[in-house]
């Protein structure tokens, strides 16, 4: 049998293909590599590459975030059109299966390790239900190595792994304890490192949501990287930086960046949003203590909470700048649905647009409490102008001159992104 796995790119995209992305679709390379030897897999992902409609695969399946939901629903309506089966999956088709399902013959909901062999076994004897769902969260002990040969050219970083699982918190604007649950899961050391230790690059990067939220395994892992002699980037907490032996750990085996979500520097802000952990008193020492071990910080922040109003763009800027934060990605909140968010502002008659396109961190959906939506989408636009001013860059670029191979590269795109207006959005796109 061929099967066909897409990543979809997001409606509003240029119709011209990206040179370069960040990183692959991580779910379709773990869905590839859980599909028998017997049956034939390809993977495009759209932002690369251009979907031939015509082609002779037996089965469709679809991975969609909210913002490229509206996309995954045009290319599977198009496969349709053609008698080929379709399977939706991922964040959106999970939060919203019954308006998935108006598209796809099938939906997987939730996470597909457990599922994904007996769809494949119900579309061979014709008996392909509308939904399937797990329910147990899927242990990660036998996860097979993901299908990174599958993958074509064009990402800054093509290596990517996966570690853990699930989240103990419960953000309210976050969709990852939705989808993947509040139990952290993880995989055995000794897997993440056979599977990394057959990487030739020097470059990788682990997918997860916090690498670092079982210090325990963290260290087990990151004491199993050492000889391993690779440079690696990914997602965690500030508080990381509060465990001197896991710090020392993470530099020792390789990391050199870690994506930290500040997320706000009002307090008021992260109680709403159920993260007091965040030690916002402590956030100085701490980017400080990054630094000191060698690790860029890229930092995330939202915008839009109901205790912002417009001096919180100037008031984030300071921030970031005094602390010396490496990196910045600005995010208006944005209610996906499935989070707690989504069903405060649809009960209050708050959201204005439900064009699942706009869901993207970077569009105005919904009625602010303290500014206009005018004013919230104009602020975050122009905070990366004012961040990403090639002065500046040049100014952190001293700091990290040991990693400006990865730094420049990364800061001259945004700075890119910021003098070319159709890139960043305006209200009425």
């Amino acid at each position: 049998m061929k099967i066909l796995l897409i990543a979809p790119e997001s409606i509003r995209a240029s119709k011209k293909k990206a040179i370069l992305v960040p990183f692959p679709q991580a779910s379709l390379t773990i869905i590839a590599g859980l599909t028998p030897k017997e049956h034939s897999v390809t993977i495009i992902d759209e932002r690369l590459h251009e979907i031939d409609f015509n082609s002779d695969y037996d089965l469709i399946g679809i991975t969609a975030m909210t913002a490229t939901s509206v996309r995954a629903y045009q290319i599977a309506d198009e496969f349709r059109k053609r008698n080929k089966k379709v399977v939706l999956g991922g964040i959106h088709p999970s939060a919203l299966p019954d308006e998935a399902i108006q598209h796809a013959d099938c939906v997987v909901i939730g996470e597909a390790e457990n599922l994904w062999k007996i769809v494949l076994d119900d579309f061979q004897q014709g008996q392909l239900q509308r939904f399937y769902k797990n329910e147990e969260l899927p242990c990660l002990t036998d996860l097979p190595p993901a299908r990174l040969d599958l993958l074509g050219k064009g990402y800054l970083l093509k290596n990517v792994f996966q570690t853990t699982r699930g989240c103990p918190h419960n953000c309210g604007f976050c969709s990852v304890s939705t989808f993947n649950g509040r139990r952290y899961r993880h995989r055995p050391v000794e897997n993440v490192i056979e599977e990394v230790s057959r990487c030739r690059s020097k470059m990788i990067g682990f997918l997860d949501d916090n690498i670092v939220g079982n210090p325990k395994y963290s260290k087990e892992l990151f004491r199993a990287l050492i000889p391993l002699k690779k440079k690696w980037v990914s997602q965690g907490t500030v508080k990381m930086a509060e465990d001197e032996e896991l710090i020392s750990l993470a530099q020792k085996c390789g990391c050199i960046c870690l994506f930290v979500g500040f997320e706000s520097v009002n307090e008021m802000n992260l109680k709403e949003m159920h993260k007091q952990f965040n030690p916002i008193e402590k956030y100085q020492k701490l980017i400080e203590n990054f630094h000191r071990h060698h690790i860029m910080v890229v930092g995330s922040f939202v915008f839009g909470f109901d205790n912002d109003d417009i001096s919180v763009f100037d008031n984030t800027l300071k921030f970031i700048e005094d602390t010396k934060i490496d990196f910045a990605t600005f995010n208006i909140l944005t209610p996906l649905p499935g989070t707690e968010v989504y069903e405060k502002f649809k009960d209050t008659n708050r959201i204005f647009s439900y064009n699942w396109t706009n869901y993207d961190f970077s569009h105005v959906v919904y009625q602010p409490a303290k500014m206009t939506p005018q004013e919230l989408q104009f602020e975050h636009n122009e905070l990366y102008r004012k961040f990403y001013t090639l002065p500046k860059i040049m100014k952190r670029a001293l700091w990290n001159w040991r990693y400006l191979g990865y730094f420049l590269p990364a800061s001259l795109y945004y700075n890119w992104v910021s003098r070319n207006p159709h890139q960043l959005p305006n209200l009425h796109d």
